[in-house]
């Protein structure tokens, strides 16, 4: 026997700034159905055998299974189901903001030829169970104690749905108690599946199989509809689908649906003019909080499903701290350690105890000796994943990478200013821009431009300058092509800052202006990078991923005082005047294909691909390394010898290394239950590395080498859930890393090896608005390249180190408005082999054994004061070994930071004290006695105000 639902459907989403409490309606709405299901006698009685009924199409029942069967997305998100419900009469639509069909319109609200009522029929009511006696396959170790109820079956002689194209013919905004409704009107009752994505401050829904059919034509657009949410627009794109775009003024909405029970999705009511509503219930977004990340697999996964340790640093975040430096967004991941610059030649950070952790910009490396400094203006976030990862990255160091994610361009009008003021003559104005350049929407722009000037505390004369601008361009060549081209380009002019000598087991103990070069010595840096990224989509499961980059960075010094050795006794620096330039060109080329399927009940996430690169970098210096000019750290004088012309300076020498790497790659993630995941890969690398050496005074001969090196680096991970919130993963990878470091001979050093085990526990906690991640790891590595203590200007291999550590990482929401990211690490990195005996069992340099960072923000939600907020942070590092030997210490720091901002409407204005009682501390040190111990920031103040057009 066959029931039919001649049902009207209507598809509620429902955007807002506070949690959802959608959720408790419906289960109300569902219960009161259900109770009136089972209490309503029903008017019909079983027909004589001789009566028929229309029967439903064979292949439009449903089985036995509670659940129907919809295809799986290519993007990860959740499914919008239907629940059946009465209409709450106290939402009352907006006539303004509506567009809706009238009582005359010919569109049908009822399946075309329903059944015919026949008298005396009559269906129990008990054959269709409730939700609880719903037997599920149970994988978790609560639903392997919880005792089985009986299945639900014979649904198939119960119910029948259509599948065919939802025609919407209204479209509502109702402004609710929670934020905002948007309301699909359709006339039949069928089942709607959405994928969801943020795009900028925009939530993106996708509603498959679906088609718009508004009585005025076109799409729906409404401008400012609710206090947070700029606009909300309805088109229709390809293939049967709809998509809903709402666009916040701050942050963008987060997209949450609100399901009911499963097996009563459908629902059963005694009324068919009732409506079947599709709810989303969005909000903004949990501050703190991105619960997916691309750089550990290359495929957007939520982070509780990685078998690894990961931190995001989001947009919030940077916007709360004002930070206007990569390092200060660092500090708030565990196990990260800021190794300073290099005498202005970019920023230099270690992971997990080993130094030159790489920095990726959109999963692109830039290979060679230096790069550039980071700009964080147009920064989406910074993902740092932690642990060996050259299985999908090739040339690594084992204790991870930093992934810098740039902002995308937005399918609404998006424009925001920012002008930053503060201590020392601080001047940075910004700009960010974005939106369609077509009606269409097709084609989108982004546009983010920076310039930056301040007085060094350093004691330098000039003022450090940056001018950075970096646009980019989306084409949607068609519903499954999209083409995006980015360009960056930075101008910087900074000091070569070379920090202190070391005196003792001490760090010099002078003034942190104090400077061992002299006061006119600077360098100019100029960086450029543009290329593309095409993604095809064969299907919803099937894409392909091309990428391009090509980079370049130059730099070069102005005649310096090269500090060369220090006297501790006498307290001189030995100095020379020397000169050197660089140019370091990249080209890399990433394919991929990325696929998702299932083999019987197990889905898989397949990608493989080959990643190709080729590298040319070019230092060659100049100085007089025969004439010394001595300076007294104690009792400085500048400018006793005239700076000579950089004509007149001997060529010193240098290399030309150039390096072409092919690598492939195959990985799989695979779900064996919903709560039991693997992931297993493996790496095929494959170089050429050609060292030619430019002749000099330090080697007045040319030669040229020639290294061929390979190496396949495996990975697995495996991730149990035993609730839904909580994960228990382990994993091993390997990775290797050649480098470009060569010898005082003029050899290239072995390819550096290393393996990492890491065990750990993620939880998603307070309503999945908290996220932490506590982490054991144990990192060996072999052929570690550092400088060489007797002549920096090359470098030694020194053996094996090991690192091992806990981290702790917590981020998201406590309550409303009060936020929170905060870190631990424990670190024991020590040498475990070298030829010089004395080094081993000696710790890691630049390694503290402790370190801590917190920062938490309070912004008041209601009243007179709502949009005041405050936040108050710390960080704290432990003492550090200065080099390999031990033979000097940096001492640990605490120095706490402070906010005070107000927000309000499009506008935001802060205040921010960074060094809140003006600690003064060393902040990095680098293997070096002479040099390169480098202070921190003293007490600085940054005033900010942003505006959104």
């Amino acid at each position: 026997m066959k029931l039919y639902l001649p049902l009207a459907c209507v598809a509620l989403l429902s955007i807002g700034t506070a949690p959802p409490v959608a959720a408790d309606a419906a289960k109300e709405d569902l219960t009161e159905a259900s109770r009136s299901i089972s209490q309503t006698p029903t008017p019909f009685e079983r027909p004589g055998e001789s009566e028929e009924l229309p029967q439903p199409l064979p292949d439009r029942a449903l089985g036995a299974r509670p659940e129907l069967s919809l295809k799986k997305s290519s993007i990860k998100s959740e499914k919008l189901e239907t629940k059946q419900t009465a209409e709450d009469e106290s939402r009352q639509p907006n006539p303004l903001l509506t567009q809706n069909i009238s009582d005359n319109d010919d569109r049908s609200s009822s399946i075309p030829n329903p059944p015919p009522v026949v008298a005396g029929l009559s269906i129990p009511t008990t054959s269709i169970p409730k939700v609880d006696e719903i037997e599920q396959p149970s994988t978790s170790a609560q639903g392997l104690l919880r005792p089985s109820v009986r299945s639900f079956t014979g649904l198939d002689d119960t119910v029948q749905i259509s599948q065919s194209a939802v025609q919407v013919t209204g479209v509502r905004l109702n402004a609710t108690a929670n934020g905002l409704e948007v309301i699909l009107e359709t006339p039949s009752g069928q089942v709607l599946q959405a994928t969801t994505r943020i795009e900028g401050k925009s939530a993106i829904s996708d509603i498959e199989n679906a088609q718009l059919a508004l009585p005025s034509g076109g799409e729906f657009k409404a401008s400012s509809p609710e206090r947070g949410i700029a606009s909300v627009t309805v088109t229709q794109l390809e293939g049967n689908r709809i998509q809903v775009s709402v666009t916040g003024i701050k942050a963008a909405p987060t997209s949450e649906v609100v399901k009911s029970a499963r097996g009563l999705v459908l629902g059963v009511t005694p009324s068919p003019q009732e409506d079947i509503n599709i709810t989303v219930t969005a909000r903004q977004q949990t501050p703190y909080v991105i619960p997916n990340a691309s750089s550990a697999t290359r495929t957007d996964t939520p982070i509780r499903d990685i078998p690894q340790s990961i931190q995001i640093i989001p947009q919030d975040v940077i916007e709360d701290q004002q930070v206007v430096r990569i390092e200060e967004a660092l500090r708030n991941v565990s196990g990260v350690t800021y190794g300073g610059s290099s005498t202005g030649r970019g920023s230099t950070f270690g992971l997990r105890g080993f130094n030159n952790a790489p920095i990726l910009r959109d999963g692109f490396r830039q290979y060679g000796s230096f790069e550039t400094i980071p700009e964080v203006a147009n920064l989406d976030r910074v993902e740092v994943l932690k642990g060996p990862a050259s299985i999908l990255y090739g040339e690594i160091q084992p204790g991870g990478l930093i992934n810098l994610v740039s902002k995308q361009p937005l399918s609404e009008p998006f424009y925001e200013a920012e002008l930053q003021l503060g201590s020392r003559n601080f001047f940075s104005p910004r700009f960010d821009i974005s939106g369609p350049l077509t009606s269409d929407g097709n084609l989108l722009y982004r546009l983010n431009g920076l310039y930056q000037t301040t007085e060094n505390f350093r004691g330098y004369e000039q003022n450090d300058e940056r001018l950075f601008i970096g646009p980019t361009l989306t084409w949607r060549i068609g519903d499954r092509t999209d083409l995006t081209v980015s360009l960056e380009y930075i101008d910087d002019k900074l000091d070569p800052d070379d920090g202190f000598p070391v005196s003792g087991n001490r760090i010099v103990d002078v003034p942190r202006d104090r400077i061992s070069g002299e006061p006119d010595d600077m360098i100019g840096t100029q960086y450029f990078n543009v290329g593309y990224n095409f993604e095809h989509r064969f299907s919803e499961n099937w894409k392909l991923r091309n990428a391009f980059r090509y980079s370049s960075y130059n730099y070069d010094y102005n005649v310096l005082a090269l500090p060369f050795d220090f006297d501790d006794e006498t307290g001189t620096v030995t100095r020379f005047w020397a000169s050197q330039d660089g140019q370091n060109k990249n080209y890399a080329l990433q394919t991929n294909f990325v696929g998702e399927f299932a083999t019987g009940s197990v889905e898989h996430t397949l990608i493989f691909g080959a990643d190709i690169s080729y590298n040319d970098e070019r230092i060659f210096s100049v100085g007089d390394f025969e004439t010394a000019i001595p300076l007294d750290i104690f009792n400085p004088v500048y400018g006793q010898v005239p700076k000579p012309d950089e004509g007149t300076l001997a060529g010193f020498g240098g290399n030309d290394v150039e390096t072409s790497r092919y690598g492939f790659y195959v990985q799989d993630q695979i779900s064996i239950f919903e709560n039991l995941k693997l992931l297993a890969g493996l790496r095929y690398d494959t170089a050429e590395q050609k060292n030619r050496v430019i002749p000099g005074t330090s080697n007045p001969d040319a030669s040229e080498t020639t290294q061929n090196y390979d190496d396949f680096t495996p990975r697995v991970g495996i991730v149990y859930q035993p609730i839904p919130e909580l994960s228990l993963y382990a994993s091993y990878s390997r990775s290797f890393n050649p480098g470009s470091a060569t010898t005082s001979g003029g050899g290239l050093i072995e390819p550096e090896t290393g393996k990492g085990y890491e065990v750990g526990v993620k939880a998603e906690l307070l309503d999945r608005r908290l996220l932490a991640t506590l982490a054991y790891f144990d990192i060996t590595k072999q052929n570690v390249a550092v400088a060489d203590p007797n002549n920096p200007l090359f470098s030694i291999a020194s053996g094996e180190q090991r690192s091992r550590g806990v981290e702790l990482d917590v981020a998201g929401q406590i309550l409303p408005g009060w936020n929170v990211i905060a870190a631990y690490a424990y670190t024991d990195a020590e040498v475990t082999g070298d030829t010089d005996r004395s080094l081993v069992g000696n710790r890691l340099f630049n390694v503290p054994e402790h370190s801590a960072s917190l920062w938490t923000t309070y912004e008041i939600q209601s009243g007179d004061l709502q949009g005041l907020g405050f936040g108050v942070g710390f960080n704290f590092v432990g003492e550090r070994q200065g080099d390999l030997a031990n033979s000097f210490q940096a001492s640990s720091y605490f120095v706490p930071n402070a906010a005070v901002f107000y927000q309000r409407d499009n506008w935001r204005a802060a205040i921010n004290i960074k060094n809140l009682f003006n600690i003064d501390y060393i902040e990095s040190v680098r293997n070096s006695r002479s040099s390169s111990n480098q202070p921190g920031e003293p007490l600085t103040v940054i005033g900010s105000f942003s505006l959104l057009f």
